[in-house]
């Protein structure tokens, strides 16, 4: 069943709180947030490189858990596609017809989930399974990204969070079956030539 979710009267006063706020902010903080909103899931891509680098010297199992948090990605991001076009929720930009820092997405570019925030929460919880080191600067940097993508109007609050949801459970749920079965996968990759992904020779 196809939704049309009406955005605005959820928390469309709080979004256009935070937009008023973010244009009478200083052109560095703004200009920040636009960069990060942009650019800032490529700190997830490197956060997970640097995770399966040193997952190799604890082992094949830990590296088979750092291999699988890309895929885990992915299918936290297809989900969240999914529920974009369930529930077809215009781009707060377009039904408050507010002045934003970021430009306003063309119709049917939906809003809801947020697929930057469920991205990000998805790498986020997938990587403590990995590092809790690598796996809390992940999730501050989730956040960071969540509120960016409000501050920068891509997004309204319930969108951000709806996608921190969605990536977090798809993520939370993916990595917990891995868990018991790493070990079994990672004797089965050792003896092909995938084993210079898992360890050190």
């Amino acid at each position: 069943m196809i939704i049309a979710l009406d955005g605005s009267s959820v928390d469309g006063s709080a979004y256009t709180a935070v937009v008023n706020v973010a244009r009478r902010s200083p052109v560095w903080l703004d200009d920040t947030a636009s960069a990060w909103s942009t650019y800032g899931l490529a700190l997830f891509a490197v956060l997970m490189a640097v995770g399966w680098w040193r997952a190799r010297r604890v082992g094949a199992a830990a590296s088979v858990t750092a291999l699988a948090v890309p895929f885990v990605v992915a299918v936290a991001f297809g989900v969240d596609a999914v529920l974009k076009l369930l529930m077809r929720e215009d781009r707060p930009c377009q039904s408050l017809r507010a002045a934003t820092l970021e430009a306003c997405p063309a119709p049917g570019d939906w809003s809801f989930p947020s697929n930057h925030a469920a991205i990000a929460a998805a790498a986020a919880v997938a990587l403590l399974f990995v590092s809790r080191r690598l796996g809390a600067l992940a999730v501050v940097a989730a956040c960071a990204m969540a509120v960016s993508r409000v501050w920068v109007g891509a997004h309204y609050p319930h969108d951000v969070l709806a996608g921190v949801v969605v990536g977090a459970v798809a993520a939370l749920l993916a990595m917990s079956a891995l868990r018991g079965r790493a070990q079994a996968a990672a004797m089965r990759l050792a003896a092909t030539r995938l084993r210079p992904l898992l360890v050190v020779s």
